[in-house]
This record gives structure tokens, sequence and C-alpha cells, in this order.
């Protein structure tokens, strides 16, 4: 038995911002290149994209603004338990596909590695936990990252913490409270800058907190965008807008960082969600946007396999600066291309599965109570 998601309202989808979409993409890529220079540039000064980072805190902001438009309507018809199953589907297939991968480097690593120093009980834990998303940071070749077999997890814990919240809590509350509560998250970020002297932190057991900052401010301003209409309508496109976010990813760094950082995050950021949402698209991108979009969490769950053993490779071999560039542009590509390749192979294919199957249910319900 087949049906249409017409035919379900629970499940009816609303039309994408798809230039927010293809900033998704950029700003995956920008962590992805930014990854593979923190291995070369330990000194942030001298990284190009010594700020790219900071797309998680993007990543963040937009998440808000797209939950509130997606669900701030219908949450309440589709009841949490609907709620929390589209989430799900949505997000952890490629949760596992990450684990899955980042398993595999660090077992088989060609390039290196203390797999002797772990016990097998030890390596089995951290993989469980890395596939229920329960921060487990204690592997030391990892830098006791949250998730040591797919360290942007980290972020992702936070985007179900903060789904959580939206759906017990924040969707529920009228927007002066939640200006109150962004503004409370506001102050948050400014003491971990200032405390820290970045942002840089969230990834780590020893910076675990920074990463409830983060995602509080950024995720209530996102959901306060959209709450509170703020979208600037304007021409900038995909073209100008991707050039304006990649200028915060390159932004010196500096002694400063601790002021530059949180100002990029408290107003940049939210600007740039605002004039994203507004802004006119040109019909030529609309293929780039797309698939900038699609690709983007493909990209950004399954990278970081790659960079520990190009970590690895870097630190062992000391390659030279012509064996460095093309090491990492093809990496890149080749990363892009593996990304897309598990998106349509795996990603596409079980999402479809699970979200065809919920579906029959759910039509068996309805015509159950006919």
């Amino acid at each position: 038995m087949t049906t249409n998601n017409s035919s379900i309202p629970i499940l009816q989808t609303k039309q994408h911002f798809e230039i927010l979409d293809g900033l998704r993409g950029v700003a995956a890529l920008a962590v992805v290149i930014f990854h593979f220079m923190e291995w070369i540039f330990t000194d942030p000064s001298k990284n190009f994209i010594g700020h790219g980072f900071l797309a998680v805190d993007f990543f963040f902001c937009l998440s808000g603004f797209v939950i509130g438009y997606a669900y701030d309507d219908r949450i309440a018809k589709m009841g949490l338990r609907n709620f929390f199953i589209s989430r799900i589907i949505r997000l952890h297939p490629l949760v596992a596909a990450g684990s899955v991968l980042g398993l595999l480097a660090f077992l088989f690593d060609p390039f290196g590695g203390n797999l002797e120093l772990y016990s097998t009980g030890k390596i089995i834990l951290t993989f469980i936990c890395s596939l229920f998303m329960i921060p487990l940071p204690v592997i030391a070749d990892r830098g006791f990252n949250l998730f040591s077999f797919n360290a942007p997890a980290w972020s992702l814990f936070w985007e179900y913490i903060a789904n959580i919240v939206y759906a017990f809590v924040l969707y529920r509350i009228a927007r002066s409270y939640l200006l109150i509560l962004t503004i409370i998250a506001a102050a948050a970020i400014c003491y971990v800058g200032y405390n820290s002297g970045n942002l840089l932190g969230g990834w780590s057991g020893p910076t675990f907190w920074d990463g409830f900052a983060r995602i509080s401010y950024s995720f209530l301003a996102g959901l306060l965008i959209y709450r509170s209409n703020w979208i600037i309508k304007n021409k900038l496109g995909f073209a100008g807008l991707s050039v304006l976010l990649l200028l915060a990813f390159i932004m010196p760094s500096s002694a400063m960082n601790w002021i530059t950082e949180p100002l990029i995050v408290l107003f940049y950021f939210p600007l740039l969600v605002s004039l994203g949402a507004g802004s006119v698209l040109n019909q030529g991108l609309k293929k780039v946007c797309v698939f900038s979009g699609n690709i983007s969490y493909p990209l950004y769950m399954t990278h970081y396999a790659a960079l520990w053993m190009f970590g690895n490779y870097y630190t062992n071999y000391k390659p030279d600066t012509t064996q460095l560039t093309f090491v990492v542009i093809s990496g890149v590509i080749l990363l892009v291309g593996f990304a897309y390749l598990v998106m349509v192979v795996y990603d596409i294919p079980l999402r479809k599965y699970l979200t065809d199957k919920r579906k029959e249910k759910l039509a068996k319900l309805k015509t159950e109570n006919i």
C-alpha cells in the first residue's frame, strides 16, 4: 500500500529556502577545508581559513530558523512522537554512517596510529556511544573528542538537544520569552569568548559546555528571526551571500578573537540568515544551490574519517608544499564525491524506505479510524 504525503498532513513538507540551502553547503565545504588546514597550520594566525569552525554556529542559526519555519505551525498537530521520528529519520542515518567510517579509519589507518593502546572493549564501547550519540571523550589519539570516531558529531549531539528543547518548550513559548532567552544565551556566548579566548570549543570533554552556549544562542537567534519575520528583501543572491559568508571564515585570527568571534556569531550570522531568506535566487544557480544544500550534511558527517588519516600522514611524512597542495585539493574533491555517493547509495534510499514504512503505518491507522 502506498500513499502520497499530501494525504497525510503531518508528513507534508514546505518549500525550501534554496539560497539558505546553498549557503549551508558553502559552510560545510569551509569546514572540510578548515579541518585540513588546522593540521598544517597549528598557529591559527597563519591559517587562511582559521575561522572555518564558525561554520558550525552558522549551521545552528540556520537550524533554528528552518525548524521554526518547518514545524511551528504543525508540531502540535503531529505530536512529539512524530516530530522526533521525523528528525531521527532525517539525521541519524548519517550519524551511523559517520560512526562506521570513523571506526574503520581507526582500525585500518595506513599511516599509523596507536591501536595497541586501546582494549577491544574500549573500542566497542566508544563505537556504541558514537552510534547512539552518547559523549565519551576517552580516546587520546582522537584528541579526547566527545565522539572519537566521528569528531563533527559533537554539533549533532547539541542539535538533538536543541530539537528536544524545541519540542518540549520553545515552540510553546511567546516571542517575548524567546527574546529573553536569546539575550541570556548571548551573554553566555560573550562569557565563553572572554573565558576561553575564542569560540572554538564544544567538541571535547574539557570544552563540553562551550558547545551548549554555542547552540543555545544561535538556535534561539534563528528561531527568533523566523518568529519575528526579520527577513530582509535584497538582490544579493547566492553568489553575493556566499562571498559574505566566506568573509567570516577567512577573517584573520588575532588577540581580539574573544571579541570578534562573538560579534560574528551574535550579529553577522543572524544577518546573513535574514538576508538569505529574503534574497532573490538567480535561476541559473538554482541547481548549484540544490546540490550544495543536499550534499552539505553528508559531507559534514562523512569527511572526518579521512582527516584523521591525513593528520597521521602529515605528521609522519612531512610532505612539502607541492605535495600538500595536491593532497588537500584532491582530498576535498574526493570527499565531496564520496559524500555524494553516500547520499545517493545509502542516505536517500534509507530515508525513503523508513519514510515509506512510516507512511504505510499512518495510512493504516487513518483507515482504521474512519
